[in-house]
């Protein structure tokens, strides 16, 4: 089961991802903690990858994409992942489509979380965060027991910088221009699987398991 998670910003396709994570015993992949893992370890590709970022530069596709396909030959992934937040452009997709097929594998579903601009406005605009131990909250999902407080630690909560809602316009543009496209791509590929984002998470997480299953 390889599965690729696409949606916006603030979609909730990382919530959904660790859950179809925990349910089918496969691990939920993220570029931002390959990175983190290769750089720590310093690995060949990490050392690579680090001239770039060092250099204030993007890390080019290819090599982000020989990452993460060193990552999904371990042996956690051999049932299957979940790529969260990769592939981000066609390139990187094309890349990864081609490492794929030397493989003999292809990717088996791309679930595309689906939820409206100004849904994920509201969304984002109402999460917050500790400063301290980072734990997350949402003032009407999620709310603290006590208003701005921290449950776990008792700092009070901020609104980060990334959920101030002219951040939020800005990141779904780059979002609309950069990755949306992938959703035609895998669309082409005979893979994409839609569904609606703006239920209830417990909803959600039913269609995809329905989708999975079926």
């Amino acid at each position: 089961m390889k599965i690729v998670m696409l949606g916006a910003p603030g979609a909730g396709k990382g919530t959904q991802a660790d859950r179809i994570a925990e349910k089918y015993a496969i691990p939920h992949i993220s570029t931002g903690d390959i990175f983190r893992a290769n750089l720590k370890q310093g690995t060949e590709l990490g050392k690579k990858a680090k001239t770039y970022m060092d250099a204030g530069q993007l890390v080019p596709d290819e090599l982000t994409c020989d990452l993460v396909v060193d990552r999904i030959a371990q042996d956690d992934c051999s049932r299957g992942y979940i790529l969260d937040g990769f592939p981000r452009t066609i390139p990187q997709a094309e890349f990864f489509t081609a490492a794929l097929a030397e493989r003999g594998e292809k990717i088996d579903c791309a679930i595309d979380v689906e939820v409206p601009d100004e849904n994920i406005v509201n969304r984002m605009s109402g999460r917050r965060a500790c400063p301290d131990c980072g734990a997350t909250y949402h003032i009407v999902y999620i709310p603290p027991k006590k208003e701005g407080i921290c449950d776990h630690c008792g700092a009070a909560l901020i609104r980060r910088a990334d959920d101030e809602p002219e951040t939020v316009l800005n990141r779904l543009k780059v979002y609309h221009d950069q990755t949306q496209p992938l959703i035609d791509y895998y669309k082409k590929e005979g893979v994409l699987r839609p569904v609606d984002g703006t239920k209830d998470m417990d909803d959600v997480f039913t269609d995809i398991v329905k989708i999975l299953e079926d």
